[in-house]
């Protein structure tokens, strides 16, 4: 008896000493992937030392933190389609608005630590739309011929593969493969495309999530060079070329292009030995009673001494 009653003080001052553990939050999912337009869980447990009604708050974290749950309320344009159990918050019929990174707070003023959180990452999934297929309807032979796929939309971004006639391509290349595939970015590649390409190609978008779409298919023609027109072409052009070059030429001749083309010019004596330069129009502008005559031009320099010229 003497013992026991030693002890059951000893254990009482025990209790009281030993550390309480503070208010502590965590979640069971820090990741949640959900499809579009279905509800979301946002898990959120936790544990206080001594205040048993702590305050609950979510944010969501973007360019600027924003209250999801405050005061017992929900807030912005979560209010009227969210609801709380404990902490635990679901959303319902998610969007794209929606997806983003959450934080859970639990606020207890009369523990020794007075705040604890933790953080949720949403993923909203979408599934594929139909994809935007750019397929030329016509290519010559030899030539480079790129046909494209694209679903800006789905999330996770859409993988894709390419049909011709209805039948799947094969994604895997070989040494002598005359196209290449992308299955990223929805590029379907021709090297040189033949006449054996032609046909009706569509492209298939998936990324797991919902059915896969395809895009309408578009046919597709490879013709032959036209080696006919090309040589037509070629000679017409070295034609119109030698003739404009012929005229070019004649014109040149019979001085359409030099400097005193439209008139004639006449040496004028101008008495003392000097000699001017005046043309046939000015001659004919000149009054009949003028004395100036003509002299023609010397014919070697050595003739006359050059003391003044001017042209009209």
């Amino acid at each position: 008896m003497e013992g026991t009653s030693l002890f059951l003080p000893l254990l009482i001052l025990l209790m009281q000493c030993s550390p309480c553990a503070p208010v502590t939050v965590s979640t069971n999912k820090h990741k949640v992937e959900v499809r579009e337009f279905s509800d979301a869980e946002l898990s959120c447990m936790f544990h206080t030392e001594k205040d048993q009604n702590p305050r609950i708050e979510w944010k969501k974290k973007g360019k600027d933190v924003s209250f999801v749950y405050f005061d017992g309320h929900f807030r912005g344009p979560f209010e009227g389609r969210a609801s709380i159990d404990g902490a635990t918050v679901t959303l319902h019929r998610v969007t794209q608005e929606d997806a983003g990174e959450y934080r859970c707070e639990i606020s207890a003023p009369f523990d020794s630590v007075s705040l604890g959180e933790t953080n949720v990452t949403l993923k909203v999934l979408v599934p594929p739309h139909t994809p935007t297929c750019d397929i030329p309807s016509s290519a010559v032979t030899g030539s480079v011929v790129q046909l494209r796929c694209r679903d800006q939309q789905s999330i996770p971004p859409a993988t894709y593969s390419w049909y011709k006639d209805q039948q799947p391509l094969s994604v895997a290349q070989h040494a002598n493969a005359s196209y290449v595939i992308n299955a990223h970015t929805g590029v379907l590649e021709f090297k040189s495309v033949s006449k054996d390409d032609s046909g009706q190609y569509s492209c298939l978008a998936s990324n797991g999530v919902g059915s896969p779409k395809m895009c309408d298919g578009k046919h597709m023609t490879i013709e032959d060079v036209n080696v006919t027109a090309v040589v037509a072409a070629v000679v017409v052009v070295c034609l119109l070329v030698v003739i404009c070059s012929c005229g070019g030429l004649v014109l040149h001749r019979n001085g359409f292009f030099s400097p005193g083309h439209g008139g004639r010019s006449f040496w004028i004596s101008q008495g003392h030995g000097a000699v001017a330069h005046i043309s046939s129009q000015t001659l004919h502008r000149a009054d009949d009673t003028s004395n100036v005559n003509y002299v023609p031009p010397p014919q070697e320099p050595q003739d006359f001494k050059h003391t003044q010229s001017f042209m009209l």
